[in-house]
């Protein structure tokens, strides 16, 4: 079963969380970001991407972008935008997007768990991605980053927060893309008592949903340290949300050639392993096997057929299924976290974003995909397997900046 553990957040004074809440550092880069926070003296895009406040020159993974960070961290807390919490506490963090809304509960997660397996994984780091976050928490003592993590839902603890819901927030506001952000404080010793203890009675595992480079990198730094680790690097900062109120969208690709073919020859080549059919629009597939593909301004609907996929958790994705009758077969594409020649575009952009990136002449063709379930994402991280690159976007994103694990017990103590 599962450890989870309150922690002293490091978080903005209430006037300030709206500036200070930005988006993840990952799904940015330095140029958007300093869009982002122009005009914004509080944005927490100042630590997660302080190249912004740096020459633009500068090498993004340079120590002195890591010690900037750290400046700024140190000055947010002079300044009071940021304080640390008083005691350790679980927070309750909701999202509403479009309406629709998802409660998670922000807390420390182990180390230990995540070593043994009890935090299951479905995907493959890259090194330099964690070496980034490595440098980043070890040089500002701070986990900025939120691993968000899934659960098979548990009725008595869904009964705990919604109770605590009643309560009034310390947090709740609507950010510019429209997302509205509510967080409660849980600092009742018997409440945090009972979740703990709900959470070590019956939840068995849970899975990491985004955040693999985060988790990766917090158990790393911890063995860094070594006997010099505090018992804040015992735990890494997560957000943990029960299955049924998760929504995973679809993350779709381009490809920039035809690898030597033409539009007739590519569509010969499709039929051996897909029906293909003319779509009258822009094609979004509502179920499993269907794909949308988009070349030459016209859309179309591509069905698997039988035989050309496996039953394995992992031959049946849809990403499995384009990947080994198509882009290997078709593009000479081998390897998708490698090859230049293959983008990712996650649903929240639309099907318009693939469009336009051929339409540019930027890409040649596009793919749109069903997304993967919660229950393939399950299945496959159970079975041991992980999943191909670029399989599932979440939607919407934890904000960076309002709920911050300090590693260091003593940095920005406010007793």
């Amino acid at each position: 079963m599962v450890t989870i553990h309150p922690f002293k957040a490091l978080r903005p004074a209430a006037e300030f969380a709206r500036q200070v809440a930005s988006r993840p550092y990952d799904v940015l880069n330095s140029k958007e970001a300093k869009t982002e926070a122009e005009g914004n003296s509080a944005s927490f895009l100042h630590i997660t991407k302080s190249e912004i406040d740096l020459p633009e020159s500068i090498d993004i993974h340079a120590q002195q972008v890591y010690d900037k960070a750290k400046e700024n961290l140190d000055a947010f807390i002079s300044r009071k935008i940021l304080f640390r919490e008083s005691k350790a506490c679980y927070y309750i963090y909701q999202l509403v997007m479009n309406g629709r809304s998802q409660t998670g509960l922000v807390c420390g997660s182990s180390v230990d768990d995540y070593e043994n397996d009890l935090i299951k994984k479905h995907e493959f780091t890259r090194p330099e991605k964690e070496l980034d976050r490595i440098n980043h928490i070890k040089t500002t003592g701070a986990q900025t980053g939120n691993v968000f993590l899934a659960y098979k839902q548990v009725e008595a603890i869904d009964e705990v927060i919604d109770g605590w819901k009643k309560k009034s927030p310390v947090y709740d506001f609507t950010a510019d893309d429209g997302i509205q952000h509510t967080v409660w404080i849980v600092n009742d010793d018997d409440t945090i008592e009972k979740i703990s203890a709900l959470f070590k009675e019956k939840v068995p595992c849970t899975y990491i949903a985004d955040g693999h480079h985060r988790a990766a990198s917090a158990a790393k730094v911890r063995k860094a340290l070594g006997d010099a680790a505090q018992d804040g690097a015992d735990l890494f900062l997560t957000t943990l949300f029960p299955s049924n109120q998760l929504h995973i969208m679809d993350y779709n690709r381009v490809v920039s050639d035809l690898n030597g073919l033409d539009e007739t020859g590519l569509l010969a080549a499709l039929g051996n392993q897909f029906t293909v059919e003319k779509a009258a629009k822009a094609f979004s597939p509502e179920q499993l096997h269907t794909f949308g593909m988009y070349i030459n301004k016209q859309w179309y609907r591509l069905t698997a057929k039988e035989g050309s996929y496996g039953n394995d958790p992992i031959g049946v994705l849809d990403v499995t299924i384009l990947q080994n009758n198509l882009l290997d077969p078709v593009f000479n594409i081998k390897d998708q976290r490698t090859d230049k020649r293959i983008d990712f575009v996650g649903g929240i952009r639309g099907l318009g974003e693939l469009e336009k990136r051929v339409d540019s002449g930027e890409m040649a063709v596009a793919f749109s995909l069903h997304p993967v379930s919660i229950q393939q994402l399950f299945d496959i991280a159970d079975s041991g397997n992980v999943m191909p690159p670029k399989s599932t976007w979440f939607e919407p994103k934890l904000r960076d900046g309002l709920l911050t694990h300090l590693i260091d017990n003593g940095t920005a103590e406010n007793e």
